[in-house]
């Protein structure tokens, strides 16, 4: 790779031996995957914060770094609210070390912002370069945005955040987010809810792998959009879809499809993942909720008791700046938790069964928390919620 005097110099010792190592992670990336240079970011989002994840090993290695990020940085999501963990039965033992995992982080000077939905807090744009981790949200800055990023490991991130660039290679060019399959849904007009297009990712992500799809015979808006690219990063390792006609490149560049394969979709396979099972809890915000989504379920639960338990997902951010939203579901008997997920955080692993409007926590759940899942979409999640006899299916 041709390396600018700035990055010799970093590379030599000049600014510490921990930038030093974190150069040297990226330049061998960067010559696993033939990028001829290193190029700046404008932002950087970490995996690896949920001491759930990482452990001891983990926690071990951060301790030991001494510098600071270059370029605006949060983590993704931790195993609890830092603020409510005991409202989510978090045990102190875990809650200490999971401080301690935040301590590492603020130590390097990244912003205590704990979200899969980094776009919600910078003003993310068409062309920017990124080194982001976070599997939809990688899947969301690429797609729904126009940005430019790899689907990041958490040391790639973190040493791309410290030096502020990262190995252009991948889906920082243009000639490699063409697509590389078509995907038509039939009937995708009756794909309404976060739970549909979710399903819709979690069947097409185990039928694309890591290929790029171009999406045919749906028009979701965003937070649709968000679910499933959520879905396709969980059940696959989407990092970049088209839908015709909506998102970004497909409406810019004409892509031709002849001669690549066509996988169709419908409606009843769809429909099909949506199976009733009892539940002992409700889960919502994965990825995190929006603003639009929070003004939903705040609307949908007014007037009622829950009868389960119902977690709320969002980033902090987005919860402090829309307390009205948050105090309505609230009143219902709900919890609405930042900084952390149903799938990172150990809270989730006393239920039996838990149901989701969500593919991504679709696919994770059963692994990450050791439950049944129900797929249903937000009415149907908020109608088992609040049904008289205790959740029951």
């Amino acid at each position: 790779m041709i390396l600018s005097a700035e990055e010799e110099a970093i590379l030599a010792g000049e600014e510490g031996e921990t930038r030093a190592r974190m150069l040297e992670i990226l330049l061998a990336l960067g010559k696993v995957y033939g990028a001829e240079r290193l190029i700046p970011i404008r932002s950087a989002q970490v995996s690896g914060a949920s001491y759930k994840t990482i452990g001891r090993f983990g926690l071990d290695w951060l301790q030991q770094l001494d510098t600071k990020v270059s370029v605006p940085t949060v983590l993704n999501p931790v195993g609890m609210d830092r603020s409510r963990w005991r409202e989510m039965g978090i045990t102190p033992e875990f809650a200490r070390v999971q401080e301690q995992v935040l301590d590492a982080y603020r130590r390097l000077g990244v912003t205590m912002e704990c979200t899969c939905t980094p776009y919600y807090l910078y003003m993310t744009r068409f062309g920017d370069h990124l080194a982001w981790s976070e599997s939809s949200a990688v899947a969301y800055a690429n797609s729904v945005i126009g940005a430019r990023t790899n689907r990041e490991g958490g040391p790639s991130a973190l040493a791309a955040a410290i030096i502020g660039k990262t190995p252009e290679y991948g889906l920082h060019l243009v000639g490699a987010r063409k697509p590389q399959v078509v995907i038509c849904v039939e009937e995708g007009d009756r794909l309404v809810d976060a739970a549909h297009f979710g399903a819709l990712g979690y069947l097409a992500g185990r039928l694309v792998g890591s290929r790029i799809p171009l999406l045919e015979g749906i028009r979701p808006k965003k937070d649709l959009l968000k679910a499933l690219g959520a879905a396709m990063a969980a059940s696959g390792a989407v990092a970049l879809f088209h839908v015709k006609g909506i998102t970004p490149e497909a409406r810019v560049f004409s892509y031709p499809t002849e001669g690549l394969e066509v996988i169709e979709i419908g409606y009843g396979e769809i429909s099909a993942l949506m199976k009733e099972i009892p539940v002992d809890a409700v889960a919502l915000g994965c990825p995190h909720c929006s603003p639009e989504e929070l003004s939903r379920i705040a609307g949908l639960l007014a007037g009622k008791k829950v009868g389960i338990p119902v977690f709320v997902f969002a980033a902090r951010d987005v919860a402090v700046h829309h307390p009205a939203e948050v105090a309505a579901i609230e009143e219902s008997g709900a919890h609405v938790f930042a900084d952390t997920c149903m799938v990172v955080s150990p809270a989730m692993e006393r239920f039996g069964a838990i149901m989701v409007n969500s593919g991504k926590a679709f696919a994770y759940i059963p692994n990450m928390c050791g439950a049944a899942v129900r797929l249903g979409s937000t009415e149907e999640c908020i109608e088992v919620a609040t049904r008289p006899a205790a959740g029951a299916s």
